[in-house]
């Protein structure tokens, strides 16, 4: 499908205002990345991220008031609003790993103490309750004082019952009161009561933590950049035995190039890094390459037949009969990680934003970056034989 024929944009002859915006790009970019350093997120930094649902729409500011004088080393917890739900992620930053584990019960006990609804007596919160067995044993008693005897088994396998309808969407993690349990086979009058007394339902739900210490952090930072690196290298070998050294150079400095930038941005907006983005950055250098071997293919193959073009005109030729392609294929992953980012909400906004720029920037550099280094370095290999001194004729004659 072509959605232009017989086009002739003089592409290189536009290069650059895109050149000059990439070294604006670029030079911001490192100069916020020196000045401030990149933020990362708790994958990298190391800390605690407690992720909550509450049973009405939730205040992020409350919440963060509350926890702001309770964090160990009064670190100040983020809270992030998913979009679209009741859901907050509270972060904090931790940096001695021993305060971890502290530090998700504080937020925990916070949430229980602020949030947690009015618990008479010794009552357990049924929505924060994660093991079966303790609800089983809990419904022990009161069953028999109401006449309902059960095997062990039997109140294993209806607690088993409860925590599955409560872990189960539209739940999911969250019951607002026990007759929502009616329908739960095994779930009689006396069950509810004696759910009544051992149990409430606190308006809120603790659905995951993440700990991850301070070493493990610096360590994945590392490995991050050397996955990126390396993946780098390994294109510049393939490219430079598939053509020719410099066409490897030229694509890995056209892919760094988009990294760097998409690096920059997140620094200028002051987005985290995540191990989700690096997953981005690392589809990028695969998608830009592929945009940028699209492009170099469709030069050498013209370089057979078009043996008396100039190499400039030559790949203009090759970039305006490969346009089709690159605006269908660029285009629709464009629309796409573009949903993700509209759509997506909080926990996938990293990911889709470090694909829409990469996407952008990648789809520039391929025509805009990467074949004008070509152009360069031809022209400069030109100049040095023009300057060379003549080899004397003897030296020649030598040679033959």
């Amino acid at each position: 499908m072509e959605l232009f024929k017989n086009t002739n944009f003089d592409f290189l002859g536009k290069k650059w205002p895109f050149i000059i915006a990439s070294l604006v790009l670029t030079v911001a970019g490192l100069a916020s990345l020196a000045i401030r350093g990149p933020r990362y997120g708790i994958d990298f930094r190391g800390g605690a991220q407690v992720y909550v649902k509450f049973a009405e729409k939730p205040a992020p500011d409350k919440v963060r008031t509350a926890l702001a004088s309770k964090i160990p080393g009064g670190g100040a917890p983020e809270v992030v609003e998913v979009q679209g739900s009741n859901e907050l992620i509270i972060g904090t930053e931790i940096q001695d790993e021993k305060t971890l584990a502290i530090t998700r019960q504080v937020i925990v006990d916070t949430l229980a103490k602020e949030f947690g609804g009015q618990a008479a007596g010794n009552r357990l919160d049924i929505n924060n309750t994660s093991s079966s067995t303790i609800i089983a044993d809990r419904l022990r008693d009161p069953l028999q004082r109401n006449g309902v005897s059960l095997s062990d088994q039997q109140l294993q396998d209806l607690a088993k019952a409860i925590t599955k309808f409560r872990d189960t969407p539209p739940q999911s993690g969250l019951i607002r009161n026990f007759e929502q349990l009616s329908g739960v086979p095994g779930v009689t009058a006396p069950v509810i009561a004696a759910l009544n007394q051992e149990f409430y339902a606190a308006p809120y739900a603790v659905r995951g933590v993440e700990l991850v210490g301070a070493k493990i952090g610096a360590d994945l930072r590392w490995q991050a950049i050397y996955v990126v690196l390396s993946a780098l290298g390994g294109m510049l070998v393939y490219i430079a035995f598939r053509f020719e050294w410099i066409y490897g150079v030229a694509a890995v400095l056209a892919v760094f190039h988009d990294t760097l930038i998409t690096l920059g941005v997140f620094s200028l907006l002051n987005m985290e890094i995540s191990l989700t983005v690096v997953a981005a950055l690392l589809t990028l250098v695969g998608y830009s390459m592929n945009d940028t071997i699209v492009v170099f293919d469709r030069i050498r193959e013209n370089l057979k037949i078009m043996r008396r073009e100039k190499l400039g005109n030559l790949i203009n030729i090759s970039v305006n009969q490969t346009l089709s392609r690159t605006i269908l294929t660029s285009g629709l992953t464009f629309l796409t990680a573009l949903s993700l980012l509209l759509f997506g909400g909080p926990v996938l906004k990293g990911f889709s934003l470090a694909l829409v720029i990469g996407i952008l920037v990648g789809t520039y550099s391929s025509i805009f970056i990467a074949s004008p280094i070509l152009v360069f370095w031809q022209d400069f290999v030109e100049k040095r034989k023009a300057t060379a001194p003549p080899m004397p004729a003897g030296a020649v004659r030598r040679r033959q």
